[in-house]
């Protein structure tokens, strides 16, 4: 066997959200594809360094970088000139305008091919956009088709593919009555319908309308609601003591409880019985609408971005984005209606593998980045 394309993620990796989740997730499943060797560099030592190398993925750190300090801009590009004289990799992928800006000059140096990867739905500060753009990826991968089309002008020329990320099932748990201890230990009966929203404290990641819409459902049968999440920014501290306030102001701290940071998110959504994260702004793609899909548990969103691409009528309800009245509406009939609960569940793990099998997925970006390191180095030798 011919030897595996060795790609170099090139990240911040102080924060921890959608990107950091495929980062780890490729880490991880790296045994699916043998022909792709993952490595990364970071500038941040936090949450994402450390799955990773309990991941046993090769963890480089480049040092804290602040914009407005250019000295430590120029510290990390010279770290990664360094490691990429060291190790040679084939591609460096960026994940961020950010990023983006700093590395892709010395990928450029060292005539590496750098692909951007595009999460995010809009290409940030008009300032770093142009900086990103003073050196293009010689490929765009989005995680989605609305991502695509919001980005489309960042890199405009440069060809594009929509890559859905892999997203893998989480392990059954086979412990015995897990399900119910889970949910005695956060006070919740068995029979007690639990709502979940798990993400970053963001305003709009809809915290907020999702309390206010609990507020209408009266005198719904039993129910619960458990928030899922921390603040990782200032902003978000703000926010999160603001959701904290509407949850008291309206009454409703006995049924919604804001659970933190949590480890065992995915095991939350099995004992869970709904999801709903109804976005005030489009996800860009969503990655947790789909562990929500592969965990059976009938999804609540707003009909926005990639929720769009992720959710159908086998799987979920979609409501307009900010209208609280409707997603009361649309809560109370998943509350009430067991049958439909039960169906919409079904439904869930069949569509996440047809959007996000995670082999399918990692045997595409296989074939798509050597594709490009392929071109590249013809099109270099041809000079």
């Amino acid at each position: 066997m011919s030897a595996p394309l060795r790609v170099l993620h090139a990240h911040a990796g102080n924060l921890y959200g959608g990107v950091e989740t495929i980062l780890v997730t490729l880490a991880r499943l790296a045994a699916l594809e043998p022909r792709l060797e993952h490595r990364f560099a970071l500038c941040f030592e936090a949450r994402l360094s450390e799955e990773l190398r309990s991941a046993g993925a090769q963890v480089d750190s480049l040092g804290p970088v602040r914009l407005s300090r250019p000295w430590t801009v120029r510290r990390d590009r010279l770290a990664l000139d360094a490691l990429l004289a060291r190790d040679k990799p084939d591609v460096v992928l960026t994940h961020s305008t950010w990023s983006h800006a700093i590395f892709a000059p010395i990928a450029a140096a060292h005539g590496l091919p750098c692909v951007y990867w595009q999460h995010a739905g809009d290409i940030g500060p008009v300032w770093l956009a142009a900086w990103a753009r003073a050196v293009p990826p010689a490929h765009v991968i989005c995680t989605s088709a609305f991502a695509a089309h919001r980005t489309s002008q960042l890199f405009a020329g440069v060809p594009r593919s929509v890559l859905h990320p892999p997203v893998a099932p989480a392990p059954a748990n086979q412990r015995p009555g897990w399900r119910d201890g889970l949910r005695a230990v956060l006070g919740v009966r068995t029979d007690t319908v639990v709502i979940l929203h798990a993400g970053r404290f963001e305003p709009w990641k809809g915290q907020l309308n999702l309390v206010r819409a609990l507020a209408d459902l009266g005198s719904t049968r039993d129910w619960v609601c458990w928030l899922v999440g921390a603040a990782q920014r200032k902003s978000e501290v703000a926010f999160e003591r603001h959701v904290r306030d509407e949850i008291a102001t309206r009454g409703l701290e006995p049924r919604v409880r804001m659970l933190g940071q949590r480890s065992d998110v995915r095991d939350l959504m099995a004992a869970a019985d709904v999801f709903c994260q109804p976005n005030t702004e489009p996800e860009p793609f969503g990655i947790v609408f789909v562990e929500a899909l592969y965990a059976s548990l009938p999804t609540v969103a707003s009909a926005s971005g990639g929720a769009l691409e992720i959710l159908d009528a086998s799987c979920g309800l979609t409501v307009p984005p900010g209208e609280t009245f409707d997603l009361a509406r649309a809560l109370r009939l998943l509350i009430e209606d067991r049958g439909l609960r039960t169906r919409l569940g079904d439904g869930g793990p069949l569509r996440a593998r047809a959007l996000c099998d995670p082999a399918q997925q990692v045997r595409e970006l296989h074939d798509l980045l050597a594709q490009v390191e392929t071109g590249h180095r013809a099109g270099r030798f041809a000079k």
